[in-house]
């Protein structure tokens, strides 16, 4: 089955992971209910600066920051702009703006993406 996932990198400042993980757990929640297939938050573990290129570098990441790499799962693209619009609109989103969140927003890095492959459960 091909599915469709948003992807995101993001550049967190570790002394706001707390406050980015009550935002993810909220966001999860969200998407979730609106019909999103699944919703992950993972935090750089093995993670290092490359030569020409890095999950570090592509967000210009600084000495006090870690990488966020997140991604939803949705049937199709179709399917993803549904959800999207839902959680959106969800009245519980409605107090998160840019300007508030716990990470430089100019730095995250999002897209759409069309799967081409899947192996696994």
């Amino acid at each position: 089955m091909e599915k469709y996932i948003d992807g995101f990198l993001i550049p967190v400042p570790k002394a706001n992971l707390d406050k980015y993980l009550e935002m993810a757990a909220l966001s999860g929640r969200v998407w979730m209910e609106h019909g999103a297939l699944d919703y992950t938050e993972c935090v750089a573990d093995d993670v290092q600066a490359g030569k020409v290129t890095s999950f570090p570098q592509s967000v210009l990441l600084e000495d006090d920051e870690t990488v966020i790499f997140s991604w939803i799962s949705y049937r199709s693209r179709e399917h993803r702009d549904e959800v999207n619009k839902k959680a959106m609109a969800d009245p519980r989103l409605a107090h998160m703006k840019p300007e508030d969140f716990p990470f430089d927003g100019k730095r995250l890095i999002w897209g759409g993406f069309r799967t081409i492959v899947t192996l696994g459960t």
